[in-house]
């Protein structure tokens, strides 16, 4: 797991990329669900790279802390095991990962 922050010089916002290799997904579609976008699992897709890794990059504004947790093939959980932080999920007794900007 990868998780990579580019914090811009123009303007107050962070590109964070996400990325996950081929044996932690161990499936054939990547969602990131968090607060960014209501936990929606259509909503951000990971793409599939040519070296079998899934990855996207999504800008937030500085400051914040931001919740999220992948859903692969719509079944299995995961957390960022490279999060800045871990808190509780309020829903079960799992954990969500946080990216700290």
């Amino acid at each position: 797991m990868a998780l990579a922050k580019q914090f811009l010089k123009t303007k107050p916002v962070c590109k964070v990329s996400f990325e996950l290799t081929p044996d932690e997904v161990q499936g054939t579609a990547v969602s990131i669900l968090g607060d960014f976008n209501d936990w929606k699992a259509s909503e951000t897709l990971l793409k599939k790279q040519k070296n079998g890794n899934f990855k996207t990059t999504l800008e937030f504004p500085v400051g914040q802390e931001i919740q999220f947790r992948y859903l692969v093939d719509g079944q299995n959980w995961l957390n960022d095991q490279s999060a800045d932080k871990f808190v509780e999920s309020g829903v079960s007794n799992d954990q969500n990962s946080v990216v700290v900007l």
